[in-house]
C-alpha cells in the first residue's frame, strides 16, 4: 500500500509540475508576444505619421534594430520600399492578411511562422491617407527555440523538482500509511485518525463480535467433544478429506500404539493395514463400511463414517470397538449352547431307549428294577445339569437381587462338609474342615456354592480312601478358601481351562461319575461377583489344591 501511495503522490507531482511549467512558460511566452504586438502597433502609428509628413525622405535617414523590418506597399500591391531588400524585385503584397485587413479596416495584424517553425514574425500593418499601408514586422523565436535555449536550466529545474518530488512523496506517503499500520485493531472503535475508516472499522468490530461468538462456541464444543472423546473405552479418530489425522484420543492412540504427535500425519503411516486402506477407499466415495482387523492380539471392529459437506467427502469418523470379548462370548455362546444340547440329548436318549423297551415288554421283570434304575439316574443328571445351567444364568446377571452379610466362611464350609459326608462316606473318603473363623461381607449361597462344588469335585475326582481337606484362613484385609484332595491331579496344559462351561479333562470319567462340566465355572462366576482371585495347583496322580482368595469388604 506505501509504494501504491509513493507512486501515486510522486506521478501527481511530477505530473503538475510539468503541467505547471508547460502553462507557466505558455502564459509568459503569450504575454511577451501581446507586448511585442503593442509596441509595435505604437512604432507602426508613428512610422506612418513620419512617412506622412517627409514621404520617402523619411527612410533616407532611418536606423533600424536588425529585427524590425519596414514595408511600404503601394495601394496595389506593389512594394514601394522595403528595409531588408530591394523592393522592384519583391512579389505584389495585396493578399497578404495583413494588408488586406489594414485596407478594409486601416489597420492589420497577423502572424507567420518560418518553415522550420523555429522563427515567427510579428506583422502590424496601418493604412495612411492617401491609401498606401506602411507594414512593420518583427522577428521572434518561437516556444520550441525558446525551450531548446533554456534545456540546460529546465533540466537543473527537472532534477531538482524531481529529487524533491521523491523526498516528498516518500514522507507523506509514510505520513499517511503510517497511522494505518498503527491501527488498533483488537479496539477497531477506539482509532480516530481517519473518519473515512470509521465504516471499515465499525463492520471489523461487529466482525470480531461474531468471531468471539464462534470461537468462544467452538472452544465449547471442542472442551465437550474432548470431555466425551477422552474419557471413552472406545478409540475415535477424524481425518480431514486428505486422510490426515485431526484428532485422536487416548484410547485411539494406545490401540494404534502411537502419540498425540500423530496429528497431521497420513493415518496410513499410523497403521497401514489392508482392511484400513480398504475402509479408507470405500469411505472417501462416501458409503459407510466395517471391519473386524486384529491388533496385538485383540480384536477390534472397525467402523468409517463419512463425513459428507454438500457433494463431497470433506472427512472421515473411525471408530474402533474392542469386540474380543464379544467375540470370545459369542464363540462360549455356541459352544454352550452345543454342550448342553449335547448332555441333554445323551440322558434323554438313555431314557427313551430305557421307556421305550419297556414299553414293549422288551424287559424282563427281573431286569425292570434295572432299568429304571437307569432312568432314575439319567433324569437325576439332567436335573442337576438344568439346576447348573440355572445357577449359571443367575449368576451372569450379577448380584442385584443377591442380599450381602456378614457372614462366616468357617461356618458355611463346616454345613457344606456336613451335606456331603455321606457322599464322602460311600466313597471311603475322609473329609476335613479346619482354620480361622473369619467372617467376610458377602453373599452366603454363593460361598457356600463355591465350597460345595470345589469339594464335590475334590470327592469325585479322588482314589480310594483319599482325603479331601477344607481350610480357611485369614489373611487380614482378605480370608482364603482351600480345598485340597489326594486324588488323580490335572495335567498341567488343562489347568487354564477347567474354569470353562462343560469343560472336562477326561469326559468319559465325568459322565461315569456323574459330573456336569459346569461346578468349576460355577466358582469362577461367583468369585468374580465378590472380587475374589482363584489360584491352582495340581500334581497328577498326587492331587489338587483350589484356592479362593476373597476380600473381607
Amino acid at each position: 500500500m506505501t509504494k501504491k501511495i509513493f507512486r501515486s503522490i510522486y506521478i501527481v507531482a511530477i505530473s503538475v509540475f510539468a503541467a505547471s511549467a508547460i502553462l507557466f512558460m505558455g502564459a509568459l511566452y503569450n504575454y511577451f508576444t501581446g507586448v511585442q504586438q503593442s509596441q509595435l502597433q505604437t512604432q507602426a502609428t508613428l512610422a506612418a505619421q513620419g512617412v506622412a509628413n517627409e514621404g520617402a525622405a523619411y527612410f533616407d535617414e532611418l536606423n533600424t534594430d536588425d529585427r524590425l523590418r519596414i514595408t511600404w506597399i503601394d495601394t496595389d500591391g506593389t512594394v514601394l520600399y522595403d528595409t531588408e531588400g530591394n523592393s522592384v524585385e519583391m512579389e505584389n503584397h495585396l493578399q497578404r492578411e495583413e494588408v488586406k485587413q489594414a485596407l478594409l479596416n486601416g489597420t492589420g495584424e497577423s502572424i507567420r511562422y518560418s518553415s522550420t517553425l523555429l522563427k515567427r514574425s510579428l506583422y502590424c500593418a496601418k493604412r495612411m491617407d492617401d491609401g498606401t499601408i506602411l507594414r512593420l514586422s518583427v522577428a521572434q523565436n518561437t516556444i520550441i527555440t525558446l525551450l531548446l535555449s533554456m534545456l540546460q536550466p529546465i533540466l537543473i529545474m527537472f532534477v531538482v523538482a524531481l529529487v524533491l518530488s521523491l523526498i516528498l512523496a516518500y514522507r507523506l506517503s509514510n505520513k499517511i500509511v503510517k497511522p494505518l499500520n498503527n491501527l488498533n485493531l483488537d479496539e477497531p472503535l477506539n482509532n480516530k485518525e481517519y473518519e473515512e475508516l470509521s465504516p471499515i472499522l465499525h463492520r471489523i468490530s461487529s466482525q470480531q463480535r461474531q468471531i468471539k461468538l464462534q470461537h468462544d462456541e467452538l472452544k465449547q464444543k471442542q472442551k465437550e467433544f474432548d470431555a466425551v472423546t477422552q474419557g471413552m473405552a472406545e478409540g475415535i479418530i477424524l481425518l480431514n478429506s486428505e486422510c490426515e489425522i485431526l484428532s485422536i484420543n487416548p484410547s485411539a492412540q494406545k490401540i494404534f500404539n502411537t502419540n498425540p504427535f500423530c496429528i497431521g500425519k497420513f493415518i496410513l503411516s499410523v497403521n497401514n493395514s489392508f482392511e484400513l486402506q480398504e475402509l479408507l477407499l470405500k469411505s472417501s466415495k462416501g458409503k459407510y463400511c466395517e471391519k473386524i482387523i486384529e491388533l496385538d492380539g485383540e480384536k477390534y471392529q472397525l467402523n468409517a463414517s463419512p463425513i459428507i459437506s454438500g457433494s463431497k467427502v470433506s472427512g472421515t469418523v473411525l471408530l474402533l470397538l474392542n469386540v474380543t470379548e464379544k467375540e470370545k462370548a459369542e464363540q462360549q455362546r455356541r459352544e454352550f449352547t452345543a454342550n448342553v444340547s449335547h448332555e441333554l440329548k445323551t440322558p434323554l436318549h438313555t431314557i427313551l431307549g430305557c421307556a421305550e423297551l419297556m414299553e414293549n415288554n422288551m424287559v424282563s421283570e427281573k431286569d425292570v428294577p434295572e432299568f429304571a434304575g437307569k432312568i432314575h439316574s439319567q433324569a437325576q443328571r439332567m436335573i442337576s445339569l438344568i439346576e447348573d445351567i440355572i445357577n449359571l444364568s443367575h449368576l451372569d446377571e450379577g448380584l442385584q437381587d443377591m442380599k450381602k452379610e456378614r457372614i462366616s466362611l468357617l461356618g458355611i464350609a463346616t454345613e457344606t462338609a456336613s451335606s456331603l459326608s455321606a457322599q464322602a462316606k460311600q466313597k471311603e473318603i475322609t473329609l476335613n474342615v479346619a482354620g480361622d473363623d473369619v467372617e467376610i461381607e458377602g453373599v452366603a449361597s454363593l460361598i457356600s456354592q463355591i465350597i460345595y462344588n470345589l469339594t464335590d469335585n475334590a470327592i469325585k475326582y479322588n482314589h480310594k480312601n483319599g482325603s479331601v481337606d477344607i481350610k480357611i484362613k485369614d489373611d487380614g484385609e482378605t480370608a482364603t478358601i482351600t480345598v485340597s484332595d489326594t486324588g488323580i491331579g490335572i495335567p498341567e496344559e488343562h489347568l487354564d481351562r477347567i474354569f470353562e462351561r462343560f469343560y472336562c479333562v477326561d469326559k468319559s470319567r465325568s459322565k461315569e461319575i456323574g459330573g456336569t462340566g459346569l461346578g468349576l465355572s460355577i466358582v469362577k462366576h461367583a468369585a468374580r461377583l465378590h472380587n475374589a482371585a482363584i489360584s491352582t495347583q495340581s500334581t497328577i496322580g498326587q492331587g489338587t489344591s483350589i484356592s479362593v482368595t476373597i476380600p473381607k469388604q
